[in-house]
């Protein structure tokens, strides 16, 4: 854990160093110094940046969620039920392929601008990879570990719990690891569309008005806000697969 916390503090001292470099080359209010931001993010954070990373935070976490739970339910009845798997692959394959994000127009046509569209849009995004790693997960099983459980007169919930679930969490936890720098991004572009709110609104917004400060500390934020979610789903990990350790 030590040596781990070491490396993460040797990769932020040498962005910020570079960052550093880079700032004192340019010379000018495009590019401030480290400092400046973090100094500008203590003065503001309360009054300007801090309701719209929550509401950001919310909208990731909600959309993150929605895919973790569909997607996992979705993708172990495709993976464990091969009528299922028969039932939805066609579906499946035709969607996934498709550029989530051209279906914007269609999500704000049909649900509005409002909170609902952009959550579903994480969802749309996210989901796909979420029922592909849980279904893929479950076919990797050895049938022989359903056997062995089945001999000692174990019913369906018994397996799914003691079999099902533990293969499949490790695996559905890297594809929210995954699927997480993709959902900041999509909601980056969402916020920019009928809102007034969120960190993708904050961040446009301050560099429209060439607050260019404001618009560095809303992109260092939106890294904060990003590096806690990473951590949340590594605590999960820690929860849900301890067999792992």
């Amino acid at each position: 854990m030590i040596k781990k916390s070491g490396r993460y503090l040797l990769t932020l001292f040498l962005f910020f160093t570079i960052w550093q470099l880079a700032s004192v080359t340019v010379k000018g209010p495009l590019l401030p110094s480290p400092v400046a931001v973090f100094l500008n993010i203590g003065e503001v954070f309360f009054t300007k940046i801090a309701p719209h990373a929550f509401i950001s935070l919310y909208r990731v976490i909600m959309g993150l969620v929605i895919s973790m739970l569909f997607g996992m339910v979705v993708g172990i009845l495709m993976g464990y039920y091969e009528a299922v798997d028969r039932l939805l692959s066609p579906v499946l394959y035709f969607t996934y392929p498709v550029p989530k994000i051209a279906l914007l127009p269609v999500v704000m046509i049909l649900f509005g601008l409002g909170e609902f569209s952009k959550i579903t849009m994480i969802v749309i995004i996210t989901v796909f990879q979420i029922i592909i790693t849980a279904r893929d997960a479950v076919r990797n099983v050895p049938e022989e570990m359903y056997y062995s459980l089945r001999s000692l007169g174990a019913n369906t919930f018994a397996v799914f719990y003691h079999i099902v679930f533990p293969a499949v969490m490790p695996e559905l936890l890297t594809a929210v690891r995954l699927s997480l720098g993709t959902s900041i991004s999509v909601l980056f572009f969402t916020e920019n569309f009928g809102t007034t709110h969120g960190m993708g609104y904050f961040i446009m917004d301050s560099w429209m008005r060439v607050n260019y400060i404001d618009m560095y500390s809303g992109i260092v934020v939106l890294g904060i806000m990003g590096t806690f979610l990473f951590f949340a789903v590594d605590l999960l990990e820690k929860i849900f697969c301890r067999w792992k350790r």
